[in-house]
This record gives C-alpha cells, sequence and structure tokens, in this order.
C-alpha cells in the first residue's frame, strides 16, 4: 500500500462515489482494495442518507485493469489459489448484496477482476472508449470461478463468454450496447460521469425496498444451484502454464505454453 488512498469513497448529494486510484497502474487491484471495495459494501447505510452507488476508475484511462499480478508470485500451495478465488468469490458476493443501487460507469479498459466488479453491479454505463474482457488464455493462464462465469453468462449469454475467452478478445463500447452488457453508451468520460449522477439520482428516488428485494431475487435465482470448483481452480493455479504466464506478462514478453 502507499501513503496516497488506492480507492476512495465520497459522498455527494446523497450519492456514494467509489474509485479505483491507481492510475498508475491502470487501477490494478490489489487485495486491500478488493477488501475495501467489500467492507463498503457490506457497510452501506440503509437509514436514507445514502441513495445509490457510482463504481468508477481514475485517471481517464481505466475502469480496472484486474488483479495486480505482483501479487501471484507470493502464491506457492493449492490453498493459495482456492483463498484467492474464495476472496474475489466474497468481493462479488458483496458488491452484488449490497443493499442500494450500484451503477459501474466504465471508461476505457475494464478487464479480469475490474470486468467482475462492473458485472456485479446494478447497472453498466460506458464511455465509447470501452474495451471489456477477460484475456487470462493470453496473459495469465489463470481461470475464472464457476460462480463469476455463471454471473457473466446471465449478462451476455454463455456462448459469449466462451468465445470472448478462447480469443481473449476485448469487447468495445458498440457491441456492450448491443449484447446488453451496458445500458448506455456516452461519447466520453466527462458525459459518462454526469449521466452516472443523473442515473444516480433518478434510481435512487425509487422505492427502496422494491429495489433491493429485486436484486436480492434475481442473486437467489442465479445461485439456487451450487458448484465445485476447487479442483479446476487448483489445475490452472498451480500449472507450470501459471508461472509462464505470470512472468511473461510482468516482464512484458509473450509467455510459450505447455499445458502443464
Amino acid at each position: 500500500m502507499t501513503d496516497a488512498p488506492q480507492i476512495t469513497d465520497e459522498v455527494r448529494d446523497g450519492v456514494m462515489w467509489i474509485t479505483f486510484q491507481r492510475p498508475q497502474a491502470r487501477n490494478a487491484l490489489t487485495f486491500g482494495m478488493y477488501e475495501r471495495l467489500a467492507e463498503l459494501c457490506k457497510t452501506m447505510p440503509t437509514d436514507g442518507s445514502i441513495r445509490a452507488v457510482v463504481i468508477s476508475g481514475a485517471g481517464g484511462k481505466s475502469f480496472a485493469a484486474g488483479t495486480d499480478m505482483t501479487q501471484f508470485r507470493a502464491f506457492e500451495s493449492e490453498q493459495d489459489a482456492l483463498d484467492y478465488e474464495g476472496q474475489i468469490d466474497a468481493v462479488l458476493d458483496a458488491v452484488e448484496r449490497c443493499p442500494l443501487p450500484t451503477i459501474a460507469a466504465i471508461n476505457g479498459a475494464c478487464t479480469g477482476g475490474g470486468g467482475s466488479i462492473a458485472a456485479a453491479c446494478d447497472i453498466r454505463i460506458a464511455s465509447a472508449s470501452l474495451k471489456f474482457g477477460f484475456p487470462i488464455g493470453r496473459t495469465l493462464g489463470n481461470c475464472l470461478a464457476a460462480a463469476n462465469l455463471a454471473r457473466l453468462s446471465e449478462l451476455i449469454g454463455a456462448g459469449r463468454v466462451r468465445e470472448m475467452i478462447f480469443t481473449a478478445r476485448l469487447m468495445e463500447a458498440e457491441e456492450a450496447l448491443a449484447t446488453g452488457l451496458v445500458s448506455e453508451v456516452l461519447q466520453d468520460e466527462g458525459a459518462l460521469m454526469n449521466r452516472a449522477a443523473e442515473l444516480a439520482e433518478r434510481v435512487g428516488s425509487m422505492a427502496p425496498l422494491t429495489l433491493r428485494a429485486t436484486k436480492e431475487a434475481l442473486r437467489r435465482n442465479r445461485v439456487a444451484t451450487s458448484v465445485n470448483d476447487d479442483d479446476l481452480i487448483i489445475s490452472c493455479y498451480m500449472s507450470d502454464d501459471f508461472r509462464i504466464g505470470m512472468e511473461a506478462f510482468l516482464g512484458k514478453t509473450k509467455p510459450k505454453w505447455t499445458g502443464k
């Protein structure tokens, strides 16, 4: 952690603005940032003092570019991999369970963990510079947990999720709007943030119990069937390819996959 906060929260006119604050790293997420986001969502007041939440990224180029890969160098055991995916799942669950409506205002790159956080929000709007996806098959060689894949599949369909991950391509704004990943595309970051404020004001004026019940019912529908994916997580994170991918990415070289 640096002296400056890496994630900030500010309440303005009844809206909490949560901002990822690592623009020098394209807002790559540290474990501390994940934990802080989960804490904010879990402790959100329901007394009317805050009516909606907007999540965005600072710096003008990225919403969030996934987990800071330097943290993976400490992984040594199968439990490290399971604990990591368990932590990510807990964070996304906290975002989904936030009792207030959440809006992801996405400018620029929204990849990996950033894409998962955006997908866990209630509403997503984006600027024309959106680049959304999970290029893990090209970069790191890890996998998304089953619950994460289910959430994405619910939004844009399993076929498109499979194709995006298999090709490691990034979805741009026009396609994101057409597929329903985002509900609006704005010209630039300024217009995006202005629209986020307007949208937060509108959804924040609705009956809070209606919104809360709808959020929870939709969440329950998706998680009705649980899946054990420990073996899949371990097979990726404990592989030689995961180490190869991590070091290649950090060293800015191309990984040579072995399939082991």
